[in-house]
């Protein structure tokens, strides 16, 4: 798996983060863009043009949260802030005072905004979710924190239990574990999955089919109603009212590492050793294979390199070349994402394996 923050860096960013971050809800009609150096600030301002809060530059999520909020093209949005960053102005201030007025939550950390939500958005937080989590984990003897990470979206933990392990094939250990993933900008929702550490080259699969998740709790809650234009949202906390979460949370944590979920996930890994690839055009499997789950060409060919070094020539080995290569693209997001398509390649139904391994007209 990529490496990351140590569990102590992480814990500390957590909390200076949180000392950091500030909420609004804004009428949109107080909204207004500028540009300085080129680059788009966004503003709060009251009936008189005076300031509500400071300008704010915008993350790259705020921006694609705006430009659906307007019904701006997303393509048309960036290419205007590439290119015309006052046009992008002119054109985000013109819809903001044309769509019917609401109420958005304006999310900033550090002077930044880096997201734009629904009144209904409900803040469930890193700080939550991490100390619940760190607190289910401190029960179990001997469990190890194997890569943790912020990044300006997302927060995971990836937790390996180094007692409940296996072999594949003879000499290929893999351990339990499980991976957790939260979003505080409204990308993703709180997500608890079954981990698989394969300790042979250090990679990481995340399973996150519908039989694999053990937990997924959006971001959604009541509308928040008032008529102030501007104004701070408290800390979110956790109250009587979310102790099903909270549980809920535990629970997925520990059964994410239960030992009849990992032999399941243990046998299909033993079972794709069986599925041989079509070594007369591997190549031209790797593409297709690639072109199933959104991996990019640049990508696909560090694949198939990293396939060709290992030697394994099964569906495994394509699974383990995928999240082998997530150790070497710089985006942890990016990384994370390849671990979930890995454990998606090895899983993928019979019938669309015989169709990619017939690339060059021979038969699985």
């Amino acid at each position: 798996m990529k490496s990351g923050r140590t569990i102590q860096a992480m814990a500390a960013e957590i909390r200076r983060q949180g000392e950091a971050k500030a909420d609004y809800m804004v009428d949109t009609r107080c909204l207004h863009m500028e540009i300085w150096d080129n680059q788009p600030f966004l503003l709060a301002l009251n009936e008189s043009g005076h300031d509500l809060m400071e300008p704010m530059d915008i993350q790259t999520t705020a921006h694609r949260q705006i430009s659906t909020y307007l019904d701006i093209p997303i393509k048309y949005y960036e290419k205007m802030r590439q290119n015309d960053p006052e046009l992008l102005a002119y054109n985000v201030n013109r819809w903001l005072q044309r769509v019917e007025p609401a109420q958005r939550m304006l999310r900033t950390l550090d002077g930044h905004a880096r997201a734009f939500l629904s009144s209904r958005y409900r803040r469930i937080d890193n700080y939550d979710v991490a100390g619940i989590v760190t607190l289910v984990v401190g029960e179990m003897p001997d469990i190890q924190f194997g890569s943790c990470e912020l990044t300006e979206d997302y927060m995971y933990l990836k937790v390996v239990n180094p007692r409940l392990q296996d072999e594949v094939r003879p000499g290929d250990v893999v351990q339990a574990g499980v991976s957790i993933s939260n979003s505080e900008t409204g990308r993703g929702a709180v997500s608890v999955c079954p981990f698989v550490y394969r300790l042979l080259c250090t990679n990481g699969m995340t399973a996150t089919d519908s039989t694999a998740s053990k937990m997924r709790r959006t971001h959604s809650g009541p509308r928040i109603l008032t008529n102030r234009q501007f104004f701070v949202c408290a800390a979110e906390v956790l109250t009587d009212s979310d102790q099903d979460f909270v549980r809920n949370l535990q629970t997925a944590v520990r059964e994410a590492m239960d030992e009849a979920r990992f032999v399941q996930l243990l046998n299909q890994m033993r079972e794709s050793t069986q599925l041989a690839l079509n070594t007369d055009n591997l190549e031209e499997v790797v593409k297709r294979a690639a072109a199933c789950v959104h991996i990019t060409e640049t990508e696909s060919a560090g694949i198939l390199q990293h396939l060709h070094t290992d030697g394994d020539y099964t569906l495994y080995g394509l699974a383990n070349a995928v999240t082998r290569y997530s150790q070497d693209v710089e985006s942890y997001d990016r990384a994370s994402k390849l671990e979930e398509i890995g454990y998606t390649l090895m899983t993928m139904a019979p019938e669309l394996f015989r169709r990619i391994n017939q690339a060059s007209g021979i038969a699985a």
